[in-house]
C-alpha cells in the first residue's frame, strides 16, 4: 500500500523551531520531486517548498525564505523540513506530497493538483 506519512508537528511559542519529517511506505520518495504545502484554517493549501529529484536544489515561497530549510537524507528516502523562527502565521497542517511525473518543476509555485500522493498532515501551532 503506497503512504506518506508526516510527523514532527507541535505547537511552539513564537520564534521557536520545529523540523517535519516525510517518509513512505510502499514505494521510495528518492525517486520523486516533493513538495511542503501547508493549509490553515480557511485559507486554500499552498506551497511552501520543493525539493528537485534531480540535484536537491530547493525552492521555498517568499514567506519563509531564509527560515525554513528542505532537505533529504542521505538515503533520499526521508524529506525534512526545518522550521525556524517561527510565526504565527505558519500556524497550518502541513503535507508532504509527490509531484506527479510530466509536470514542469521549473515553474513554481506548483499547485496542489500537480501532486499525486499526500500524507495525511501534520499540525503546527505557532502561539505564545
Amino acid at each position: 500500500q503506497v503512504q506518506i506519512v508526516e510527523s514532527g508537528g507541535d505547537l511552539v511559542q513564537p520564534g521557536g523551531s520545529l523540523r517535519l519529517s516525510c517518509t513512505s511506505s510502499g514505494f521510495s520518495l528518492e525517486y520523486y520531486g516533493i513538495a511542503w504545502f501547508r493549509q490553515a484554517p480557511g485559507k486554500e493549501r499552498e506551497e511552501v517548498s520543493y525539493i528537485f529529484v534531480s540535484d536537491d536544489r530547493t525552492w521555498y515561497v517568499d514567506s519563509v525564505k531564509g527560515r525554513f530549510i528542505m532537505s533529504r537524507d542521505t538515503t533520499r528516502k526521508t524529506v525534512y523540513l526545518q522550521m525556524n523562527n517561527l510565526k504565527p502565521e505558519d500556524t497550518a497542517v502541513y503535507y508532504c506530497a509527490t509531484k506527479k511525473f510530466g509536470v514542469d518543476a521549473e515553474k513554481q509555485p506548483l499547485q496542489a493538483h500537480d501532486f499525486g500522493s499526500w500524507g495525511q498532515g501534520t499540525q503546527v501551532i505557532v502561539s505564545s
